[in-house]
């Protein structure tokens, strides 16, 4: 974490998980242990994780497949809408891959360098997800706008059979990471979701495309059609972007309203103040928070901790919390973050 708090308590996120480097003698409480490795909820996370592996696996093998049968038929065809397709599918392939190998270093051990172990590397894979879209949704834009002058015959009737094939792959796929996996609650998962539902608008996008060629003969339907398609994947693609961004900057989880939590450890008898607080995102259904809270009576130090743990964890799903109790004598820089 970069946020090094300047005085005599400093915490630095980023230490080791046992929290050795703190002086306990200066009254620094922890909400836990941290060197247990949150056993309480391992078992459970182990299954989702299982669970998204084997949906990725699925959705790998299928995409792949369709999009050589795409990448081919495009060539054949001459579809611009197909060739786009298979070329979103190319990347949402190497997403899914990187997805997939995400999930296996996330579960690799802490340790004294890596305290908070490997569970970012989902976030850098589904950002790397999302910025992929925005490349692949840019050069189809570019191919499209120089078809719009001189569109090319297209062979409608092959194009629209590929294009099936595909959409039955890619809602298949689709199914798969929503049986499976977690793609509300993990942003890894959810990013490879986004890129296989991309997958499919685009083969719908062909799909209109060849009916129309092939009652009209607008052959402009091809470069039009992809175009619609590749805004939606930037619509997609802005959102991964965004959330990962927001938490690679330590914003504080969207589910999660830091006033109600200050004002529901103020509740806590005997509590004077709280300041300092945190609250942030290690990985997808992984929260974390820090705080400082003021007390009136030393004696009840332990309790009040005790509280503030119960008060964190059950009204806001958060586990591991780092809380440092202080008195009114206890004095410290200003804060900078």
């Amino acid at each position: 974490m970069a946020e090094k708090h300047k005085h005599d308590h400093s915490h630095d996120h980023n230490h080791d998980h046992n929290h050795s480097g703190h002086n306990h003698n200066h009254g620094h409480s922890h909400g836990h242990d941290h060197g247990h490795g949150h056993h309480h909820h391992n078992h459970g996370a182990d299954l989702l994780r299982q669970g998204n592996k084997k949906g990725l696996i699925f959705a790998l093998c299928i995409t792949f497949g369709i999009m050589l049968l795409e990448f081919f038929g495009g060539l054949i065809t001459n579809s611009l809408a197909l060739l786009s397709d298979s070329g979103h599918m190319l990347s949402d392939t190497a997403s899914l891959f990187l997805s997939l190998v995400a999930f296996t270093v996330a579960a690799r051990a802490a340790s004294s360098k890596k305290s908070y172990g490997y569970h970012r590397f989902e976030i850098l894979a589904a950002l790397f997800n999302g910025v992929t879209l925005f490349v692949i949704a840019g050069f189809i834009m570019w191919e499209a706008y120089n078809r719009f002058w001189e569109p090319p015959t297209v062979q409608s009737g092959s194009m629209m059979l590929i294009a099936l094939i595909g959409l039955a792959a890619n809602l298949l796929s689709a199914w798969a990471l929503m049986r499976k996996g977690d793609v509300h609650n993990n942003v890894n998962m959810r990013s490879a979701y986004l890129h296989v539902l991309g997958d499919a608008l685009g083969s719908v996008g062909a799909i209109i495309a060849g009916l129309v060629m092939y009652f009209f003969g607008w052959y402009i339907a091809d470069p039009i059609i992809s175009v619609l398609v590749s805004l939606l994947i930037l619509k997609s693609a802005w959102g991964i972007i965004t959330h990962t961004f927001h938490i690679l900057m330590e914003g504080t989880p969207s589910s999660i309203n830091p006033t109600a939590v200050k004002q529901a450890l103020l509740n806590i008898t005997g509590t004077q103040d709280v300041h300092d607080l945190h609250i942030w995102t290690i990985t997808s259904g992984l929260d974390a928070l820090s705080c400082h809270i003021r007390i009136a009576d030393p004696a009840q130090q332990q309790l009040i901790l005790q509280q503030a743990i119960h008060v964190i964890k059950e009204k806001f799903d958060i586990d591991h919390a780092t809380i440092q109790i202080e008195t009114s004598d206890i004095e410290h820089g200003v804060l900078t973050v």
